[in-house]
């Protein structure tokens, strides 16, 4: 494709060279430049891309996009633009020939649920025969073929080459997580959203490289819906009226304490699942969903909501709600010939933390345990409370180690331990997390339920110096062999 069509319609603030120049590819990571690239500069967190020119041109990079001002290279043709981030993500949707216009593309945006929403509606639309790709915090999978997720919304070229494969491969529907960071930093800009959903909003990602405060959380989430045709949002969330009063597009809304247009009705809470009755604008209907919790019912109104959109049979949503699995959440580790019960849950906020304890906490027969930690270079206020949610609903509270990054661990257990001395619930720290499950699974008694929170499906830990291959499932196993 020639660069003056990969551009046409970008913003631009000059052009020195030609412009009617075959474009083979376009890349942001110097070292995959090959002749007849365009090298678009990211001037990122860590990395100014624009410190890599020489690379890319030694690489046979002939064209540029930059954001800062830069001595035009003989024979390569420079485009200097305000924002090159908006830039990657605009030629790298014109680069594939905008494949999201070939496929029904649902955003999924919010605090928590976003994956096990994505996931209830990847499962009712496949009952319904749909050749289905989902995109987000697990993985990027169309059909059986996966791809392993970096991070829960991709880089923008990486994104739009996504959905080409996937539009290769027949996609009807492409369900993708939509986390506040890709808004913000465009990329998914130039993405044609069928429906966008609004899960909940609350305290989370502030500070770092993420958001300086919650009002720039809330307008990145917000942008899903300036890119949506139609969206749903909570009813019963806090931000749910300015939501309906500022958005762009048509919306319809779901909960089950506030006046929806999909409610839930009637909810009885197992073990294993939820039961409830739904009322939408389409049809009544007796649900089962097989993901246990109060919470779940919120994800699976979302997930109605979308299915009642496109016009999927009500049976066949019933069916899709009846088998779920999504990995790392409230997901059951095998323990064979254990009286006691090992659950592996990604919750890593106060309000996750204490959906899945209070959960847990309905059904177990005997204690519930929890092993958790924080993450590192993230938010320190979230600490102490989810020291205080596990104090008062865990009987008893493991605090460890999760991903430190460049924090000391041991100042960031201090954090937690603030918050559960603030309660009566009984506590250890244990730093070391492989000890910390140990030390649980060797105290649990029959009917105990223990909850290992906050790596989820993720399987490596963060150091300051090291990343390492860390699966909570082989961790479990491995002690279990210990224990023979």
């Amino acid at each position: 494709m020639e660069l003056e069509k990969l551009i046409e319609g970008l913003p631009v603030l000059s052009i020195q060279g030609e412009l009617k120049r075959k474009i083979t590819r376009v890349v942001y990571d110097s070292r995959r430049a090959v002749p007849g690239s365009l090298f678009v500069c990211i001037d990122g967190f860590k990395t100014d891309g624009h410190k890599f020119i020489q690379s890319a041109l030694d690489n046979g990079a002939t064209a540029l996009i930059v954001q800062k001002e830069i001595m035009k290279p003989d024979g390569v043709t420079v485009v200097r633009v305000p924002d090159t981030r908006y830039a990657l993500a605009y030629t790298a949707d014109a680069f594939f020939n905008h494949p999201s216009g070939d496929f029904s593309l649902i955003g999924v945006t919010g605090t928590k649920g976003k994956t096990t929403t994505a996931y209830m509606i990847k499962s009712i639309l496949e009952k319904a025969e749909q050749t289905v790709g989902i995109i987000g915090t697990v993985a990027n999978s169309i059909g059986s073929e996966k791809i392993p997720a970096q991070r829960t919304t991709p880089e923008s070229l990486d994104l739009q080459e996504i959905f080409d494969k996937m539009k290769d491969k027949g996609a009807d529907t492409v369900v993708m997580e939509v986390s506040s960071q890709g808004l913000k930093l465009s990329r998914v800009a130039g993405s044609e959203f069928s429906i966008g959903v609004f899960t909940n909003f609350s305290h989370d990602h502030i500070g770092g490289d993420e958001h300086p405060d919650m009002e720039d959380y809330f307008q990145s989430k917000m942008l899903l819906f300036s890119m949506a045709k139609r969206g749903l949002v909570n009813a019963d969330d806090s931000c749910a009226n300015r939501i309906l009063e500022s958005s762009n597009c048509p919306l319809l809304t779901f909960g089950i304490q506030n006046k929806a247009d999909i409610m839930a009705k009637r909810i009885v809470t197992h073990a294993d699942r939820v039961e409830f009755h739904v009322e939408t604008p389409w049809f009544s209907l007796p649900v089962e969903v097989s993901v246990p919790g109060y919470f779940s019912v919120y994800n699976a109104l979302a997930a109605i909501g979308v299915a009642g959109m496109i016009g999927i049979d009500k049976e066949v949503i019933k069916c899709g709600l009846m088998d779920i699995h999504v990995p790392g959440r409230a997901e059951v580790v095998q323990t064979p010939g254990k009286p006691w019960t090992v659950m592996i849950d990604y919750a890593h906020t106060p309000d996750s933390l204490e959906n899945i304890l209070s959960t847990v906490k309905g059904f177990a027969p005997g204690r519930l345990i929890v092993v958790f930690g924080c993450g590192g270079d993230r938010d320190r206020t979230k600490r102490p409370e989810m020291g205080k949610v596990s104090g008062r609903i865990a009987d008893f509270s493991v605090i460890t180690s999760d991903n430190p990054r460049t924090e000391d661990p041991a100042a960031i257990i201090e954090d937690i331990v603030e918050g559960i001395k603030q309660t009566q619930g009984q506590y250890i720290i244990i730093q070391d997390r492989t000890e910390a499950i140990r030390y649980a699974m060797n105290s649990a008694q029959k009917g105990d339920v223990i909850v290992l929170a906050g790596k989820g499906h993720e399987t490596y830990q963060i150091f300051k110096d090291r990343t390492i291959h860390y699966d909570e499932r082989e961790i479990v196993k491995e002690i279990l062999d210990d224990m023979e």
